[in-house]
């Protein structure tokens, strides 16, 4: 992971008859990255179009066949070998038959569907119809001549239209009726109480069943087209009592005998699907396959006379051997006497960027690519995130209980990740914590780590050693002054505690002044170690590149400034550490003498001194004065050195190569144009001040370090105090059942808030870090990435494709 692998320009030489069998195992291999030779050749016009546009019919289908299972299919199983062209023939054509047999199934079972749902209806409004003939005021409201019935639906010499329309629409169709026959009607309707089933669509349909009565053929014709107009569906009803009763005798027979029907054609269809389950996932597998080897194929150009295909491609140097196998296996496998030809191709474009990654440096990779892919063969800033990046996470988010949460799921998600990468969800939320658990993992135990140095858990310290400090008041004093202050002066026994924060610090009222102190320095110390770091990086880039000038006039001036101002800051803070003390005889080095190393930095900047009383000295050490000032000019005389020296450098240069071309006789190379000094200069001079600017704002940036962390331990605390603290506080039975409910209410606000608010918010801090501060020293990131022609990544992509599109539909 140091950086990435060397890439090699291929030139292929491949038989038509042999190129299949290659390209299958290539694909297998996921090793070369292939260019398109015909990039002003239509996607129409190509040699293997027939044959892609075949496979994805093929795919079309079996989309379409997968939608219609009652479950989703089993994963596919492993093909060990290649399908030939008579196999696919075979796989084709027995798709084909599928795709017509369950569209018959389908279609038959559509129109018994139909005929049920209508029956259903039918059965429903002769029903209704009996008690619309037996409601008296119904009788009152036509006429005494409607006691005559006939058997063509004529009552009297009144007329009626019997059906079923959605219930959304009876309201505008009795409206319209009403105004087409100018009231010359009677409606009456009744609601179906159990909603019906649409054959199509399978949704529920709620219906309503109604019955008109009017007088004269023009008005029946008006009747007749509103119902059309309103989709209401008609049926003949005979109007004798006797004639409905029959009628429904044989409608019920009817639904029944059709009811057997439909159920022992869904057991077919369903044995039909079953069967064909079973497979679906290996055919879509085999079809994806062969479309990307076409697809592929048709990238490559042919010869001069028609009989060789030409491809080009990027492997890296140390799969080679893997190309020149698969090219052999294909000539092979087709009988061709003509090998396949492998030629290294030297050139001078930029190659893709491939860094090779295993399960583990996975996730760590593509936090580095999500800001940019690296340019090639530059350092890869990565391999050092492993370790900076949880590191950093930790010292923001440290607590033992916290971290060991963390710890506890990622490792949960480790042990069963196979189990976990089987079950394939849409889940977003769940794959992008399944993808950083190794983050996670690391990142919880250095939590652990840093929770251990603060002494840290949920809120509450640990007393493993015993404390260095011991309490010099006694009971009346600690009730008069309501505090409890720690004066290393009286209190502290000279012997530090082992490891960590001492615990008699999570008592003193005087903490969070030590706190603040303790880790706003640490936080500026990591900081400057970590740049420093950064910038020593570059380098490495310098040296491999052959850019050896950019040594001295570059990282030179720009690590000088930077240790000689902001690690000399941190120097006076391990001295302030190490030379003050409450116990020191001599009172200039007291508690109350130590300096302010940040006035001291200010004043060194300023270039002034501070003005203290005795015996209380103005600075820390003999010398100083003078040391300040002389780091501080070697600092200032970098600016100019960063500024000029590069496009003075790059003057010169381009002066002598243009002296020895005219010596020499040769033209110029076109492909390195000399630039303008006056645009050398400008983008220099924004470089220069960048890095000055951005070399203090960096610095205050890492105090975030100190901030986060501090807010995270007083969220913990008062979640502690406020909280839980409640359910501690009392020994009665109310109290214990009260601490269960207290509990589940601090545990719940310790994941939600401590545990992934905070923990998202440190993550994110820290992924800044990384990209502004750190990798800006040195991280180019102009690179593009290696895409080879990979199935794995071929058939992950599609079946992300095919959960966000629609299922193929069967052709007219």
């Amino acid at each position: 992971m140091f950086r990435s692998e060397e890439m090699v320009l291929c030139q292929v030489f491949v038989q038509p008859e042999a190129a299949y069998v290659s390209m299958y195992e290539l694909g297998e291999a996921g090793i070369a990255q292939f260019r398109d030779l015909n990039p002003h050749v239509n996607d129409f016009q190509r040699r293997y179009v027939t044959e892609v546009r075949r496979c994805s019919e093929m795919e079309r289908k079996l989309r379409w066949v997968s939608g219609e299972l009652p479950e989703p299919p089993p994963p596919p199983k492993p093909s060990p070998k290649i399908l030939s062209p008579r196999e696919i023939n075979i796989l084709e054509e027995r798709i084909d038959y599928i795709e017509s047999e369950i569209q018959e199934m389908t279609k038959n079972a559509l129109n018994l569907k139909t005929d049920y749902l209508s029956l259903i209806e039918l059965k429903i409004l002769i029903e209704k119809m009996q008690t619309f003939f037996q409601d008296h005021s119904a009788h009152r409201k036509i006429s005494a001549s409607v006691q005559i019935y006939n058997n063509e639906g004529a009552l009297g010499h009144l007329g009626f239209i019997a059906g079923v329309v959605p219930t959304a629409k009876v309201a505008s169709f009795e409206r319209m009726l009403w105004r087409i026959s100018h009231g010359n009607i009677f409606f009456k309707q009744a609601q179906i109480e159990e909603p019906l089933k649409d054959p199509v669509t399978g949704h529920e349909l709620q219906k309503t069943v109604f019955v008109v009565f009017f007088h004269g053929e023009q008005i029946k014709l008006r009747v007749k087209k509103v119902c059309n107009g309103f989709q209401a569906t008609l049926y003949h009803c005979p109007a004798t009592y006797k004639d409905q009763k029959d009628m429904l005798v044989g409608v019920e027979s009817r639904i029944k005998d059709l009811e057997m029907v439909l159920e022992q054609t869904e057991q077919h269809r369903r044995l039909v699907l079953t069967n064909i389950a079973r497979d679906i996932s290996t055919w879509m597998v085999a079809v994806r396959k062969e479309k990307a080897i076409y697809h592929t194929l048709n990238m490559f150009s042919m010869d001069i006379i028609k009989k060789c295909l030409i491809a080009e491609c990027w492997v890296p140097r140390p799969d080679l051997h893997i190309l020149q196998k698969a090219l052999d296996d294909g000539v092979r496998a087709s009988g061709s006497p003509i090998p396949s030809l492998l030629h290294y191709v030297p050139t001078r474009e930029t190659p893709p960027t491939f860094n090779r990654t295993n399960r583990f440096t996975r996730g760590f990779q593509a936090l580095i690519d999500s800001y940019g892919i690296a340019s090639y063969r530059e350092v890869n800033p990565a391999l050092y995130t492993i370790i900076t990046f949880p590191f950093l996470f930790a010292v923001m988010f440290g607590d033992i209980g916290h971290g060991l949460i963390m710890t506890i799921f990622a490792a949960i998600l480790v042990i069963n990740e196979k189990n976990f990468q089987k079950k394939k969800t849409d889940n977003e939320i769940w794959n992008i914590f399944f993808g950083g658990r190794y983050i996670i993992l690391l990142m919880g135990i250095f939590s652990i780590y840093t929770g251990l140095i603060y002494n840290d858990m949920f809120s509450k310290s640990i007393n493993i050693f015993g404390s260095s400090w011991s309490n010099v008041y006694d009971n009346e004093t600690l009730r008069s002054r309501k505090e409890f202050n720690l004066d290393p002066k009286d209190s502290y026994s000279q012997e530090p505690y082992p490891i960590g924060l001492d615990p008699a610090w999570q008592f003193a009222s005087n903490n969070i002044i030590f706190l603040n102190s303790f880790k706003m320095k640490l936080s500026i110390i990591f900081g400057v170690i970590h740049m420093a770091f950064g910038v020593t990086l570059s380098v490495v880039n310098f040296n491999y590149f052959k850019r050896r000038e950019m040594i001295l006039l570059q990282y030179v001036p720009q690590i000088l400034f930077l240790l000689l101002l902001f690690s000399y800051l941190c120097i006076l803070m391990f001295m302030k550490w190490i030379m003050y003390s409450a116990i020191s005889e001599d009172p200039a080095y007291g508690t109350s003498c130590a300096p302010s190393v940040l006035i001291i930095f200010i004043n060194m900047m300023l270039m002034k001194s501070s003005d203290v009383k005795e015996p209380c000295k103005a600075f820390m050490f003999d010398g100083q004065e003078v040391l300040q000032k002389i780091f501080l000019a070697i600092a200032f005389i970098c600016i100019p050195v960063m500024l000029f020296g590069k496009p003075v450098y790059q003057m010169l240069a381009d002066k002598k190569r243009k002296q020895q071309g005219i010596e020499s006789g040769d033209v110029p190379d076109p492909e390195h144009p000399e630039e303008g000094m006056g645009e050398v200069l400008i983008t220099q001079a924004i470089h220069t001040i960048e890095y000055v600017l951005g070399t203090v704002s960096h610095t205050a940036s890492y105090l975030r370090l100190w901030a986060l962390s501090l807010a995270h331990a007083q969220l913990s605390a008062v979640l502690w105090q406020r909280l839980l603290r409640m359910g501690l506080g009392g020994g009665s039975p109310v109290n214990s059942i009260m601490l269960y409910l207290i509990f589940a209410v601090w545990a719940f606000f310790t994941l939600a808030i401590l545990v992934l608010m905070e923990g998202l918010s440190a993550f994110l801090h820290t992924l800044r870090l990384h990209w502004v501060e750190f990798m800006s020293k040195f991280y180019d990131g102009q690179g593009y990435v290696f895409l080879p022609f990979s199935f794995s990544a071929i058939l992950e992509n599609d079946d992300e494709d095919e959960k966000t599109k629609p299922n193929g539909a069967p052709p007219e």
